[in-house]
């Protein structure tokens, strides 16, 4: 069975591989020293902050294992391989409620590089699937769980 990828720019991969060196080189060794000052307190039976040590190094380790994985099943995806006015990851996309008048801009990302604060939506995300392969001036119908609408598609442009 083939593993799973992880389409990104290269942009996106570059910033998980310096979140991993993050947790590898400085959260890790954090955690490791918390566990070692919790033990010198004695009984591990009782001892919460030994826990909690405990705790927050299998989330670390758990981040570090996702990410590796992400990192070495990334599909790099450029956006010069598609044509200028299709969406696509590494595009950003101006598009319009069907009945509205204003307008959104979002910037298609990998699930890796989502930000919703950011305006980064993921390729994964309904609004993601809807508008992938679609061109300038297509309409999409976005499926949420709470139900669809159509979005007109203004503007597709790399992002810088």
């Amino acid at each position: 069975m083939a593993e799973k990828t992880y389409p990104m720019t290269l942009e996106e991969k570059e910033k998980l591989e310096k979140e991993l060196e993050e947790l590898k080189l400085v959260r890790r060794p954090e955690v490791v020293e918390r566990i070692k000052i919790a033990r010198s307190y004695g009984d591990l039976s009782e001892n919460s902050e030994y826990e909690a040590a405990k705790d927050e190094q299998a989330f670390v380790e758990g981040q570090i294992s996702s990410l590796e994985t992400k990192i070495r099943y990334a599909e790099i995806v450029d956006s010069d391989a598609v044509a200028q006015d299709e969406v696509a990851i590494g595009k950003t996309v101006t598009i319009q409620e069907v009945g509205e008048t204003d307008e959104e801009v979002y910037m298609i990302v990998g699930a890796a590089g989502a930000d919703a604060f950011a305006g980064k939506v993921s390729n994964e995300s309904p609004i993601g699937q809807a508008l992938i392969g679609k061109k300038t001036g297509d309409t999409a119908t976005v499926e949420t769980p709470v139900g669809s609408y159509d979005v007109k598609i203004l503007k597709v442009e790399k992002t810088a």
